[in-house]
Parts: C-alpha cells; sequence; structure tokens
C-alpha cells in the first residue's frame, strides 16, 4: 500500500492554503499514493482571531473539496485538520475528517488533548479557543484496512495509541503543527515509539516554517513502519513524502513479537 504525508506552511490566506493542498494532493495520487494525509489545520493557521473567522462548519468549503478531489482522484484521503465550527453552538473544535475514494466521509475525531502548554518561552492555550475531543476514532480504508485518527499533541499521550492499535488500527494518521523546539527534540523519538510499542503505521504530515501570530512548526513530516524504521522525512519546505507499507512485513513483526498479545490488563493499576 503506498501512502504520502502532504507538508504545508499553512497561513491565514485560506484560498492560498487550499491551492498549495490541492497541488499536493494531486501530486501525491500522481505518485501513487492510495491514502494522503494532511497537515494540521491545513486552511488556515494563524493567531486565534483567524482561526475563528477561518472556522468552518464539517459541510464548509474545506471538506467540501477534500470529498471532491477523493473522488476525482480515487484516493483515501485523511483532511489533516480543520478549525470546526460546531453545530448550532458558537464553540470550535480541532476536527481531522477522513474520506474514502468514493468522496463520501468515513469518519470525523476531534482531538482529544489541548496543547495548553509553554515551549521556548511561547506559551500555548488551544483549550482557550477549541473544545476538547472525548471519542477514540479507528475507521477503515477503502480496502478495508483499519486506521486509527489522532492530531498533533495526541502523539504525547500513548495510552491514546494503545486503544486504537487493540482497537484494531494498522495505520495512524497523525496530522500535526509541531512547534520548532519540539519537532527538532522530541517528534522523531515519539513517532517511532508510538509506532514500535502498537506495532503500527505513523502517517504524520507536519506543518513547517512561519505562521501568523508568531508561531513556527518544523516539518520534517515523517512515515514511520512498526519496526521503528524512517521510511520517508520531508524536507524544511512544502513537500510530499511517499512510502510503500508492507502489511505482510507487519504481520510478521506482530506475530514474532506479540506485545499485543502479551499484555496483561489484570496486572495494571492507574495509580
Amino acid at each position: 500500500m503506498r501512502v504520502a504525508a502532504v507538508q504545508l506552511n499553512s497561513t491565514a490566506d485560506k484560498q492560498a492554503n487550499m491551492a498549495s493542498a490541492d497541488r499536493l494532493v494531486r501530486g501525491a495520487a500522481d505518485a501513487g499514493a492510495q491514502l494522503v494525509v494532511l497537515p494540521e489545520k491545513w486552511t488556515v493557521l494563524g493567531t486565534d482571531e483567524q482561526m475563528r473567522d477561518g472556522a468552518e462548519f464539517l459541510d464548509g468549503p474545506a471538506i467540501s473539496w477534500a470529498q471532491a478531489i477523493a473522488a476525482e482522484l480515487s484516493i483515501d484521503l485523511v483532511a489533516g485538520s480543520i478549525v470546526e465550527r460546531l453545530p448550532a453552538s458558537d464553540d470550535l473544535a480541532n476536527t481531522s475528517v477522513f474520506v474514502g475514494r468514493d468522496g463520501a466521509v468515513r469518519a470525523s475525531y476531534r482531538k482529544i488533548h489541548m496543547f495548553d502548554c509553554e515551549v521556548d518561552g511561547t506559551t500555548y492555550k488551544e483549550s482557550e479557543l477549541e473544545q476538547a475531543g472525548s471519542e477514540v476514532v479507528v475507521s477503515e480504508t477503502s480496502d478495508a484496512i483499519k486506521l486509527g485518527l489522532s492530531v498533533c499533541y495526541d502523539l504525547r499521550f500513548p495510552e491514546l495509541f494503545r486503544i486504537l492499535a487493540l482497537d484494531g488500527a494498522l495505520i495512524v494518521s497523525l496530522p500535526a503543527a509541531f512547534t520548532l523546539a519540539t519537532t527538532r527534540d522530541h517528534w522523531e523519538v515519539l513517532l517511532r515509539a508510538r509506532a514500535i510499542e502498537n506495532q503500527v503505521f505513523v502517517v504524520a504530515a507536519n506543518q513547517v516554517g512561519a505562521h501568523p501570530g508568531g508561531h513556527r512548526s518544523g516539518g520534517r513530516s515523517m512515515i514511520v513502519d512498526p519496526w521503528g524504521l524512517v521510511l520517508a522525512q520531508a524536507p524544511d519546505a512544502d513537500a510530499v513524502v511517499i512510502a510503500e507499507l508492507d502489511l505482510d512485513r507487519q504481520q510478521q513483526i506482530r506475530r514474532e513479537l506479540p506485545v499485543l498479545d502479551n499484555r496483561r490488563p489484570g496486572a495494571y493499576r492507574w495509580p
């Protein structure tokens, strides 16, 4: 199975962001990708005010575009995440949407873990803009391969990835806008750890470069296999990275090193 991670430098210019996404998704499909993953907040990434202004309902232009291009190119598409305007309220969510090759929305996932942190002297308070989700989501690709959905900061929470794996996920998508500092020091380590411990493929599409509001993302979008090998890594620019996923090799790893089967849930106690 051939997959692609799309890396973007999204700003507050929604039309330009969507044009870049369209160009790169088409390039991924031309290269044979069957599953394509866009980054976090690919439609608009900027100040809280800019993101609130750019928020959409799930039947808005961004997901309508995702449905149309997935059907046109006959690909599965994880439309990164968008700032979703929740129905019948003024609230927002950070929502990843998975579209099948028939253009139908197969699943949506609202980011569970809010990025309320300080990094390199900059304070981030995602919870002031968006509501946290509460549901773990596993869907299926058009070829009936189980796909787990996650977003950015979720990567730091191994419980989520373990549940995705136990729910059958063979691939986990991770749209992200990891900060420059955390990409440099943590990104690869965390991606490889989540892949190894759960014996899943991780397709991680990161933002890159400067965004309005003084934030910077670190790029290095990656595709990692269940043995923890980095199959592809993006340069520091708008880019597409592509890799072949060997699902037979994944099953061999799971047979020979059966960590999921060797778990002992009865011995685990939450403090």
